[in-house]
């Protein structure tokens, strides 16, 4: 399957490929993201993250490690059925037994739609420990399992484990031979995320200048989140030329999770001007990528997360509420509307201030005087209702839809979480 002369197409393209000022986005929320302790997404929770993903506009998605048993292989067989436009790839170990299975669950995929993504540990530690092998060994494992490979697949990935604990100057030349045998594209994993920026950027300059046929292939990085550095060092990694990053909707994954796309996407999104390149996946899916995940795995993103936390276009604080009112760009680094989110909220609490009590007031059609405005202020600042105030007492049940208020009560601790939408 894999002669000289597509050989040479393939890398062709590849160069042509590299040459484009855009970074491809591959997903992992299916394998990777999977693995987080306490999820279990259910088949059809999996095709319809799949079918997003798709339409986000996604380069590639790792479907699963169909070794792991019939039910995985399964899974990905209805996904690659059903799901078009993106590369669809399933993870194998450097042994032909789990390629036979990838092959399997991928059969029905397009030729150049279809994926394997083989791995192996190749630092110290993974050498000595988990495979007992020498450098040699692993060199002449991952060569023939790549070789083996390009009987079923003609994109065929190679992800050093553990790359980040590596020695350079091996890793570089695994680089090098898996792309001699048929490696279309070379992963960068950070598996354990101990990496800084300025580690990332090196290891991604030194890949580049010391694996000769780097032209041939294309470059991934992985980076996981231990540090909370997983958008950072992507971030640089790509500022040092890596082709395509994989992460995972809300950076779910292992122990601090992986590298959130939402992040990157956006971030680059913003930031054109700085990297150079463009992304495809489009920023106004995030938002509802990142809800259909969390429904599907039970773990909904922190309030604070980044691109796609509740907080976002929330706040509660008297002076950025007024400075929103005025033009919605002093307080927001960029409008909801760019990741498909909903409007901006202000939430009436102890810290707002009049400009929000009266906007809320005036949205529900209560003339809003000076005088009932300053009352209400006062009410929500001491938490402290005033039962002989009638007309306080009405407007609260007016508002008693946006505000967990009780008249003669202190303020429930939900109150200042309860929003009115803008």
């Amino acid at each position: 399957m894999f002669t000289a002369i597509n050989r040479k197409a393939k890398r062709w393209v590849i160069r042509q490929i590299k040459r484009r000022p855009v970074v491809l986005i591959s997903d992992t929320t299916l394998r990777d993201g999977a693995q987080m302790p306490g999820i279990h997404l259910h088949e059809g929770g999996k095709l319809e993250i799949a079918a997003a993903l798709a339409d986000a506009g996604v380069h590639s998605i790792d479907l699963g490690f169909p070794a792991s048993g019939p039910a995985e292989v399964k899974v990905i067989q209805r996904i690659a059925a059903t799901v078009k436009g993106p590369i669809l790839s399933a993870l194998a170990r450097t042994k032909r037994s789990d390629i036979d299975c990838a092959a399997e669950a991928l059969a029905e995929g397009a030729v150049y739609k279809k994926a394997v993504t083989l791995f192996i540990g190749t630092s110290p530690m993974h050498r000595k420990h988990k495979h007992e092998m020498t450098k040699a060994q692993v060199i002449a494992t991952a060569v023939d399992s790549v070789a083996y490979a390009t009987e079923s697949f003609e994109v065929i990935s190679f992800g050093a484990e553990d790359a980040s604990r590596t020695e350079p100057e091996f890793l570089h030349e695994i680089y090098e031979k898996v792309i001699e045998a048929g490696a279309t594209s070379i992963g960068f994993t950070d598996t354990v995320g101990i990496l800084t920026p300025r580690k990332a950027s090196d290891a991604v300059t030194r890949i580049a200048q010391s694996v000769p046929s780097i032209d041939s292939a294309l470059l991934g990085v992985h980076f996981h989140n231990d540090l909370g550095l997983a958008t950072a060092n992507s971030l640089a990694a790509v500022a040092a030329g890596a082709n395509i990053v994989q992460g995972t909707v809300n950076g779910i994954g292992e122990r601090a999770g992986n590298v959130a796309i939402e992040e990157v996407v956006l971030a680059l999104t913003l930031h054109r001007d700085e990297f150079g390149r463009s992304v495809h996946v489009r920023p106004q899916a995030l938002s509802s990528l990142s809800e259909m995940v969390a429904r599907h795995t039970g773990i909904a993103p922190a309030a604070d997360k980044p691109a796609v936390g509740a907080n976002i276009f929330r706040t509660e604080a008297g002076i950025h509420q007024d400075g929103l009112l005025k033009h919605p760009e002093t307080y927001l680094p960029y409008q909801p509307e760019l990741v498909g989110a909903g409007p901006i909220e202000l939430v009436l609490g102890p810290s707002s201030g009049k400009s929000a009590v009266r906007h809320h007031l005036e949205n529900n059609g209560i003339k809003a005087t000076d005088d009932l405005v300053g009352r209400l202020v006062a009410r929500l600042k001491s938490g402290i209702a005033n039962p002989d105030d009638e007309e306080l007492t009405e407007v609260m049940g007016v508002l008693k839809d946006h505000l967990t208020l009780s008249v003669g009560e202190e303020i429930a601790a939900a109150a200042s979480q309860s929003t009115v939408s803008d």
